[in-house]
């Protein structure tokens, strides 16, 4: 399960362009993983310049 730090992201899209399952989703107040879409690839947490994925 990928988990989101809201305070580090800088909200740049990174993750949810590189998510195959599209379960990113981008926010005016931060990203939403749907975790019901997510395959748990973590390529979305090697892409996050701030770490805030995990």
């Amino acid at each position: 399960m990928i988990t989101i730090k809201q305070q580090l992201c800088g909200q740049c899209g990174l993750c949810s362009g590189v998510c195959p399952a599209l379960a990113i989703i981008l926010h005016s107040w931060g990203l939403e993983v749907d975790q019901d879409k997510c395959i748990s690839c973590g390529k979305c947490v090697t892409v996050c310049p701030t770490g805030a994925l995990t």
